[in-house]
């Protein structure tokens, strides 16, 4: 068997290996149909079987909520940036964001080519290494909705709880964090995530939304553009990411054999507790970026001293068959990305390779 890289990449990101070991089982020939699931029809009823029972398993996992719709699309969360004002945002109403880093800004500055905006609560002044304060947001008059990014892969925060919006949807980005753990999906009118982290690869975004929020889009923007085209299509206007949906379907069956949600939350927090203790219990040999109420399970930032010691302790990180760990070009540092698919064993892998690191140069 190949040998396999210690994979802490932001994304794409680690894959479960049972996952991709199946998906290598039945890559020429699925289910006997003597073809790739990738040459099939996107109309025919083995595709579609598929298609179907990756969106039951989406809201399985989140204890079959009522009154949502799954929809699959493409062009990333990046796309969802704008499609969402397109769609909610209308005339002489205003959408709310929360302020977090880097995503939350292109959520933003997607939202004000289309309409009103306002920043609701944010933490820029902190350079965004701990969260705001969300418990009381006061809210324009006619707010369309609030948007929440409730990880910041960049900066390495999470939220722990979301505000209370009342009868406003609240929206979240959710892409480096869904389904790390356990939420309540009913407090949202819509979440959203690029698949390409904790759902499968990349080319499939993951949009679940209340029904009457997506099921009447303006007739003013493009056809593709509208939530309603595909609600009314199952996701299958245009041809989708068929061998993206396929993947998706079957990390969700592995998630489900971590013991759902609830199981993956705990190895999750295993794995974040092991590197964060490492971290400080380093004498500031190793310092975390974030403050440590609003740390993110997924996405561990830390520094070292100096810059020098940093690119050191990565390029003795790449030798020794670590992947990823080079901070976001944007803030610098250094960033583990775990994962649900990072394994407790490759985690154990790097804190043990941080320990010798230290001792050689500390």
């Amino acid at each position: 068997m190949t040998k396999r890289a210690y994979n802490f990449n932001a994304g794409p990101a680690a894959l479960p290996l049972e996952v991709l070991e199946r998906a290598q089982a039945e890559f020429v020939d699925f289910r006997n149909t003597g073809m790739s699931i990738m040459e099939m029809s996107h109309r025919g009823a083995v595709y579609e079987s598929v298609h179907n029972e990756a969106q039951e398993r989406l809201l399985s996992l989140l204890g079959n909520p009522k009154g949502y719709k799954v929809l699959f699309l493409q062009g990333g969360a990046s796309t969802q940036f704008a499609m969402l004002p397109m769609n909610l945002l209308g005339a002489g109403q205003t959408a709310s964001y929360i302020m977090t880093g880097s995503w939350a800004k292109k959520a933003l500055s997607e939202a004000k080519l289309i309409g009103e905006t306002q920043i609701v609560a944010s933490s820029e002044s902190d350079k965004f290494m701990k969260l705001p304060d969300v418990s009381n947001l006061s809210l324009p008059e006619r707010t369309a909705y609030v948007h929440v990014t409730s990880n910041e892969t960049i900066e390495g925060t999470q939220f722990k709880a979301f505000p209370d919006t009342g009868s406003v949807p609240l929206i979240a980005d959710m892409s480096s964090d869904i389904f790390c753990k356990p939420f309540d999906l009913n407090q949202f009118g819509m979440i959203y995530a690029g698949a390409q982290k904790n759902l499968g690869p990349s080319g499939i975004t993951v949009v679940i939304a209340r029904e009457e929020l997506v099921s009447e889009s303006p007739k003013t923007i493009p056809t593709m553009f509208r939530y309603s085209t595909h609600v009314d299509n199952n996701s299958l206007y245009n041809t989708p990411p068929s061998f993206s949906v396929y993947m998706v379907n079957e990390v969700l069956k592995w998630i489900e054999e971590q013991g759902g949600l609830a199981g993956v939350e705990q190895k999750n927090i295993k794995k974040a507790e092991l590197l964060y203790n490492t971290i400080d219990s380093s004498g500031d040999f190793y310092r975390g970026c974030v403050a440590a109420e609003d740390r993110s399970l997924m996405n561990v930032t830390f520094r070292l001293a100096s810059e020098e010691l940093e690119k050191k302790f990565i390029k003795a990180s790449e030798q020794e068959g670590f992947v990823g760990l080079k901070g976001h070009r944007s803030v610098g540092g250094l960033r583990a990305s775990i994962y649900n698919a990072a394994s407790y064993e490759s985690v154990k892998a790097l804190t043990d390779f941080m320990n010798h690191f230290q001792q050689a140069n500390g």
